[in-house]
């Protein structure tokens, strides 16, 4: 009984935790700069800039749904193993 609590207990309190995030303006730390400008750039980047994730890591879904089964055709990848 007192380990279910203590487990119960440590769950809760791990929620709360993780609920406690600030969410502000990012600055660098006191006595450290910004990374240089990307070679080619004139302007430099700012920190919510070096945040946003590039497009080519991660690309737009084109999810082609099917209406109905099909066969699906040969595929010359599709080798055995080798052993």
């Amino acid at each position: 009984m007192a380990r279910t609590r203590t487990i119960l207990l440590l769950g809760i309190l791990g929620l709360a935790l993780s609920a406690c995030g600030n969410r502000r303006e990012l600055k660098p730390v006191a006595g450290q700069a910004l990374p240089p400008a990307p070679y080619g750039r004139a302007d430099k980047p700012d920190p919510d800039d070096l945040l946003k994730v590039p497009v080519q890591a991660k690309p737009e879904r084109s999810v082609e749904l099917r209406a109905r089964s099909q066969d699906r055709g040969d595929d010359p990848f599709n080798l055995p193993p080798e052993n």
